[in-house]
């Protein structure tokens, strides 16, 4: 595992390559976050922040969302995929926002997660981005695939076992903003199929690339 320096200085050259550190989910309102993330599922941000400007200039309210006909959601929403069932989450969420809530997307893991459609990377993603709630760790795939690689965590494919080991090594007041940053880099730099190791600025504390330096240097021996 990476030392206190070593998580640091990773911390500190993300900050330097990507200083917003932001959600690319674009939303006005708490509810259209939590929205944008359930079609987010399977889609990509881009997919998604040119469906919701149509979706939310037809149910500019949360009680036009909640009083929607599912089916009409599913005409916007159709190109993020599996829209039926995100359709049916946004309604029925909308609901519930309104009965449960007074309207207000809740502050906790446990409301949040009494909602449809909302699992823990969404009930982080709410309370760190809206709530700023310290300690929060959004174990996406990026997150999950680059701090393997990296070695803050064991490289567990688990979200919740990779959320834990993330809480026990990143310093609260940061977490939220690296998990951020750990989305970008992984769209621009440490792409799945392709990594840019060579042109990555984290080489020099990533646990991959040492292994990757070792092979070779074992290789040339032989």
């Amino acid at each position: 595992m990476k030392t206190k320096q070593e998580i640091h200085a990773i911390i500190e050259e993300l900050k330097r390559l990507y200083p917003d550190g932001i959600c690319s989910l674009e939303y006005r309102k708490d509810y259209e976050l939590l929205f944008s993330v359930r079609l987010a599922a399977q889609c990509t941000d881009e997919r998604v922040n040119k469906v919701t400007p149509a979706l939310y200039a037809r149910f500019p309210t949360l009680e036009a969302l909640a009083g929607a006909e599912v089916s009409e959601v599913e005409e916007y929403i159709h190109s993020t995929g599996f829209f039926r069932a995100k359709a049916k989450d946004i309604v029925l969420a909308s609901q519930m926002l309104l009965r449960d809530y007074g309207g207000r997307v809740p502050d906790t893991m446990e409301e949040l997660l009494k909602l449809p459609g909302v699992g823990r990377k969404t009930a982080n993603l709410i309370l760190g981005d809206v709530y700023r709630t310290p300690g929060v760790v959004v174990a996406d795939t990026h997150c999950i695939r680059i701090t393997g690689l990296l070695g803050l965590t064991d490289g567990t494919k688990d979200p919740v076992k990779t959320e834990s080991q993330l809480r026990a090594v990143l310093p609260p007041e940061e977490s939220n903003d690296f998990c951020h940053r750990m989305v970008l880099h992984g769209r621009a730099v440490c792409v799945a199929r392709r990594p840019q190791c060579q042109s990555c600025t984290l080489r020099p504390w990533c646990s991959h690339f040492a292994s990757i330096q070792e092979a070779a240097g074992e290789e040339k021996r032989t």
